[in-house]
């Protein structure tokens, strides 16, 4: 499947400044792409403002789409970029970690396939702003390392490191969840068991 020509008809109808196919548009990839943002900024009112701002840039750009990608993927280039840019501002701490990477980061390699997917998303809006944003592009987004450095600025190896250290982060804070979480129905069990306990000494007397 040619994934260049989905929904054609509508971006052709969006560059006649068509606004029912613009807003068939909007509907068809302003969910989607909310959740690329909310995932990257993890705040609701800063990813509406983004996406609208997104869109209007979409709009205005349109013209400039050749076909030559999805326009899905075109969308979220945007999207992406002026979720960076809004980071930025905010002092995105990525760029400081060049100096430290100096130093060899340890390659652990940590099997991702028993981390639910749930528990990612929950774990990610614990981690920085920089670690979230790598690990988002490439774990989420498919970007490949070098992609993520050109548009967040850093060197691929930053990159690297900075999705090395966020699934290392993302395992420690999944960890502690689950001993909280075991530690919590051992409680409630031994409070069920001391309570039947209680009640029979109570039927005996």
């Amino acid at each position: 499947m040619d994934y260049s020509l989905t929904h054609k008809d509508i971006v052709k109808a969006c560059m006649a400044n068509d606004r029912r196919a613009q807003f068939e548009l909007y509907k068809l990839y302003s969910k989607g792409m909310y959740n690329v943002c909310m995932r990257m900024v993890n705040n609701e009112i800063d990813a509406e403002d983004i996406i609208q701002n997104s869109f209007m840039d979409v709009f205005s750009k349109l013209h400039m789409f050749k076909f030559e990608s999805s326009i899905g993927a075109w969308i979220k280039r945007i999207v992406i970029n002026n979720t960076i840019n809004f980071l930025k501002k905010r002092r995105l701490q990525i760029s400081e970690l060049n100096d430290q990477l100096q130093m060899p980061v340890e390659q652990e390699e940590i099997d991702d396939r028993h981390l639910e997917i749930n528990s990612v998303k929950k774990a990610l809006v614990k981690l920085p702003d920089g670690y979230r944003v790598v690990f988002n592009l490439y774990a989420f987004e498919g970007y490949d390392h070098k992609e993520i450095g050109k548009i967040i600025g850093v060197t691929e190896a930053t990159s690297k490191s900075q999705y090395s250290r966020a699934k290392k982060k993302i395992k420690e804070i999944i960890g502690r969840h689950d001993e909280a979480t075991a530690r919590r129905t051992e409680e409630k069990r031994q409070h069920s068991t001391n309570k039947w306990t209680l009640d029979i000494c109570v039927m005996e007397t």
